[in-house]
């Protein structure tokens, strides 16, 4: 049963295919997904569990209630824009992050499966996951990418190449927030990392965590939130949870059933 006063909430405790039961998460789950997991590769074993969070989105947004996803990495965002799409909602998305998230197998000098799922989302690649999913390309002028400042070249030149919009996060108001549903997507690592403990890819120069709770605010105030999914990318045991709670509240409270 949903608590009164703050939306669904669903887990998903892993980062990419790898099982973290121990995720600390800012929001009590109302439900939490896991699965058996096949021997296939990473895209086939995420392909199962973004599966069940498409399922499990689709449910509450055709209910017409706003869900929050949350879970160790940002490639669930797939599985989250997937349920919205397959309860109705046409999604823009508007993403906060520090990274551009927007790179390729091709370009990333990683290999990190978690820098690409931006990329995923506007139509890269497809057969990676996405068509598995049923997912839909996002057009690019839909896209709001806030707060990005660690990028690699390739993603600089994709960025400067694209339709996708980019701001800081004090930059973001109602006028630069895409037309329609919303899927609101937060990588906490956006804020700076000095004022976050724990996180696993911190990046300085970032906007306060108070800044960055204005703008969620300012987001949540058009209405049109249909899905909120929170990147809880630290380590536990440094009190991150408890601090993102605070900032997530404008969001939680303005998106109550």
């Amino acid at each position: 049963m949903t608590p009164v006063n703050r939306p669904p909430s669903v887990l998903l405790p892993y980062h990419l295919d790898e099982h973290r039961p121990g995720l600390d998460v800012p929001v009590p789950p109302d439900v939490t997904v896991t699965a058996a997991l096949p021997a296939g590769d990473a895209w086939q074993r995420m392909a199962v569990l973004y599966e069940q969070v498409a399922a499990t989105v689709r449910t509450e947004a055709a209910g017409g209630r706003t869900v929050v996803v949350q879970s160790g990495d940002c490639t669930t965002s797939l599985g989250v824009v997937a349920g919205l799409q397959r309860a109705g909602h046409d999604p823009s998305i508007v993403w906060f992050d520090a990274h551009g998230d927007v790179q390729t197998l091709e370009t990333t000098e990683s290999g990190y499966l978690g820098g690409i799922p931006l990329r995923l989302l506007t139509g890269y690649r497809p057969e990676l996951v996405a068509d598995a999913l049923g997912l839909t390309p996002v057009a690019e002028d839909r896209v709001v990418l806030a707060g990005a400042r660690d990028l690699d070249p390739p993603e600089r030149e994709y960025l400067e190449s694209s339709a996708l919009r980019r701001c800081a996060v004090d930059e973001l108001d109602a006028d630069r927030v895409p037309d329609g549903p919303i899927y609101l997507h937060v990588d906490l690592d956006v804020v700076d990392a000095a004022e976050l403990p724990g996180l696993l890819f911190p990046v300085p120069d970032g906007p306060s965590a108070d800044d960055l709770a204005a703008a969620l605010g300012r987001v949540a105030d058009t209405g049109r939130v249909a899905a909120v999914g929170v990147g809880c990318t630290w380590d536990p045991g440094h009190g991150a949870a408890e601090r993102v709670r605070a900032v997530l509240e404008p969001v939680l409270a303005r998106t109550e059933p």
